[in-house]
């Protein structure tokens, strides 16, 4: 089991790394202004928070927080080294002076239990190949009464066979599975995070061609009407289709077992 989770976790490290490399593909997979803007208005920011972004990518959410809050402090948490490095490299540019990266192996956090008013996570978590392990870890390092913000995409209602997951894993990047919401109230429950509020969103997300090796399949294994729910469109290059994506604030409630 440690050697398929140590095993995922590098093929995410190395997809990410040559996805980070295309520059402008990879910010149109995963940009998106008002979505953008719909998060920092959500999240609730107060004077002198300690917050952390998990996965933090290309500081996408870090950034932002960091500049519009400078009374708080804002640490980046990846496992890719190439984008912390170059997030380290944009910050001291811009004079962010309460913006900080730190590499991890991708299981455990390097933090003390207690240290964090926020956490925000956005389109990262359906990578992680111990979910309950890493909500446990969220719980630890948030302080009591501390919140943790979840955006990530979900497989559509009707998806019951989930094509949407094995669309996901022909690239080979580490992605484990979608979460409906339902199963972000369970898994995050048991780590004594509650639901408080929550709002939808959608991703049109673009996929190279030459990194979906075997698409074909996987169309003709699904349901015609489960795909078409995800409005795919195929091009020469490209493949594109709707994700729907949960938007939810959990608190920390009390001490649990984690």
């Amino acid at each position: 089991m440690i050697m398929d989770i140590t095993e995922s976790i590098n093929d995410t490290r190395k997809g990410f790394e040559e996805s980070f490399a295309t520059g402008d593909f990879y910010n149109r997979q995963t940009q998106d202004s008002e979505h953008l803007k719909r998060i920092l208005e959500f999240v609730k920011i107060s004077e002198g928070m300690r917050i952390l972004d998990l996965g933090t990518g290309s500081g996408y959410l870090s950034f932002p927080i960091a500049k519009s809050n400078p009374s708080c402090d804002v640490i980046g948490l990846d496992i890719v080294n190439t984008a912390l490095e170059a997030n380290r490299s944009r910050a001291e540019n811009e004079g962010i002076k309460n913006l900080s990266f730190v590499s991890y192996d991708g299981i455990d956090f390097p933090f003390a239990a207690d240290s964090f008013d926020l956490i925000v996570t956005r389109y990262a978590l359906h990578h992680f190949p111990d979910i309950e392990h890493s909500i446990g870890a969220v719980s630890r390092v948030l302080k009591s009464g501390g919140m943790l913000f979840i955006s990530d995409p979900c497989p559509n209602e009707c998806d019951t066979e989930r094509f949407i997951d094995d669309y996901m894993r022909l690239k080979k990047d580490g992605h484990i599975k979608f979460y409906t919401k339902d199963e972000w109230f369970d898994i995050c429950s048991r780590k004594g995070l509650i639901a408080v509020d929550s709002f939808d969103s959608s991703i049109r997300f673009p996929k190279k061609k030459e990194t979906a090796y075997g698409y074909e399949e996987v169309l003709k294994k699904h349901d015609k009407a489960v795909i078409d729910s995800y409005d795919l469109l195929e091009t020469d290059t490209e493949l594109y289709l709707t994700e729907q994506v949960n938007n939810i604030m959990f608190e920390k409630m009390g001490l649990q077992n984690n």
